[in-house]
């Protein structure tokens, strides 16, 4: 095995290169999401189904409706407006970043 010192006063350049890693870290893209296609306007069809199946959801909340119902979250919580107007869904809890809504069943 050779010492490190004595090959630094022949070669300082290998010495410095052995040390601190020899080549650049080089950085991952990381992770790249499938971009969601979501609508941002309801139509007739999305609509309806709106009304029909969000009622029956144990769990009502904005993320939920946009996942379920492929539409972007500004719309999911007019949805949910709509629903709590015609008495169909009731709040559990309304903090300001996140409703918790579910089914009425008439209690």
């Amino acid at each position: 095995k050779k010492d490190s010192k004595k090959d630094a006063g022949k070669n300082p350049a290998k010495a410095a290169k052995k040390g601190a890693g020899a080549k650049k870290k080089k950085w991952s893209k990381g992770k790249v999401r499938e971009k969601l296609n979501n609508l941002v306007v309801f139509d007739q069809l999305t609509y309806d189904r709106m009304l029909a199946e969000v009622k029956n959801f144990k769990l009502v909340t904005p993320s939920a409706i946009s996942e379920r119902l492929k539409v972007n979250g500004s719309l999911a919580r007019r949805a949910i407006t709509k629903l709590l107007e015609a008495g169909l869904i009731r709040p559990i809890e309304t903090h300001s970043r996140q409703q918790i809504y579910t089914r009425n069943t008439g209690d």
